[in-house]
Parts: C-alpha cells; structure tokens; sequence
C-alpha cells in the first residue's frame, strides 16, 4: 500500500463516499463491510472497475447508520480507502475489505447521475499518514497494552495475546480505533487524532472510562 500510494498525485481528488455512522477507517488498517444497498453495490461496482478507492466518512447527525437523504451533511474529515477483498454472495450481497491509506478533508460535493455521493477531496492535512509505521516510537505501547487487558477482563472477553504480542504498533492503535465500541463523537475524536501518540492515549484514556463507569455501575471493585 505504502508503494502505491507515496503522495495526492497517485489518489483519485475525486472520490466516491460511503457515509456511515460509527464507523471510522484508518491508514493501513482494515474495515470489513457488508454491501447489500443497490446504491452501494453500484459504487463499489463502480470502483472495481477504475481506482478501487472510496472514502469513509461519518453523518453529522441523525440516527440513521447511513442517510439517505442526498442532503445530509457530512463530517468534513473521513478516511480512503482501496479495496483489497471482494466477495459476491449467492443472495447479492458483496463482502469486501477496505484497507486505508490517507485521511481526508471534504472540499465539495460533486453532483453527477448516480445513486451514490461523490466528493472532491483534500489529503494536503493528512501527507504523514503516507508515511508506514510514522510515529510509533512515541506510542506508550505498554500502556495500550494494560488498558487493553484491563479492558478485555472487564468484560470477561478473551484476546489472541501472541498475535497482539507480533503486531506493529501502528496497526494495533488504529485496529483499536475501529474496532472500538464507542459513539461516533468518540470515534470521530479518534480519527482526527493528530498523531498515533495521541490516538493512543486517547484508546487508554476512553478505556480507563469505561472500566470506571462498568465498576460503579455494578459496585464491584476490580482487583
């Protein structure tokens, strides 16, 4: 990924938009997704055949997981991302990956005759992100780690703790991020991190709150 992409001149500036509450795509992490709007399956359709790249981007409100108004508005920061798995199932429905690779900033909407939104983009903001692996040193990866743990214990969940133990640092924090179960204002929070160091701390920081508010709640005391 980091071959194909080195700068903006080697992304389409005109993208493809999948608006999609609490869902968040990062550089180098993958997003599965489960395609089965006609709207969708025609822009992915669509993207097989040229960039293979779409960005992600959250709604700014509502509670609709993905509007359908053409007028919603969006979050003007979301993610790109290729296209690295693709799947026909018998009932019509595509099961793909996204993989990322640059952030954005949303510029202006495109009107054009598809059933999908189409946006001109931005990556000027976000060039590190081109950058594999940018910021890892300054990670506290053990206390991600601890966090983690702590987390996982809290509610009873297990972990492939070899397979964690191997995975580089930048993958790790952004997985985290879009795996996590939180709102979309924390999601959203999570995505314009300025850097790997503080989306970090911010995964600690939002895990911390969650064991405290789960500890008061059931009025136990984790040891």
């Amino acid at each position: 990924m980091s071959e194909r992409y080195r700068g903006p001149a080697d992304l389409p500036q005109r993208i493809p938009v999948f608006p999609l509450s609490r869902a968040i795509l990062l550089p180098r992490a993958t997003l599965p997704l489960n395609i089965f709007e006609p709207r969708y399956l025609q822009m992915v359709e669509d993207v097989m055949s040229t960039s293979r790249v779409l960005g992600i981007v959250q709604p700014e409100a509502g509670d609709e997981e993905s509007p359908v108004a053409r007028t919603a508005p969006l979050r003007r920061i979301g993610c790109t991302g290729r296209v690295t798995s693709y799947e026909e199932l018998d009932d019509g429905r595509l099961v793909i990956s996204l993989t990322g690779i640059v952030r954005f900033e949303l510029t202006d909407e495109v009107m054009l005759a598809k059933p999908y939104r189409i946006c001109t983009v931005s990556y000027e903001r976000f060039l590190s992100d081109l950058l594999a692996g940018a910021g890892e040193e300054e990670v506290d990866r053990e206390a991600l780690l601890r966090a983690l743990k702590a987390y996982l214990e809290a509610r009873r969940l297990e972990a492939d703790w070899p397979a964690i133990g191997k995975t580089p640092t930048e993958t790790l924090v952004n997985s985290l991020a879009i795996a996590s179960p939180y709102g979309r204002e924390e999601k959203q929070a999570l995505l314009e991190a300025p850097d790997l160091k503080t989306r970090a701390e911010m995964l600690v920081a939002l895990a911390e709150m969650e064991i405290a508010a789960s500890t008061r709640d059931s009025g136990t005391t984790l040891q």
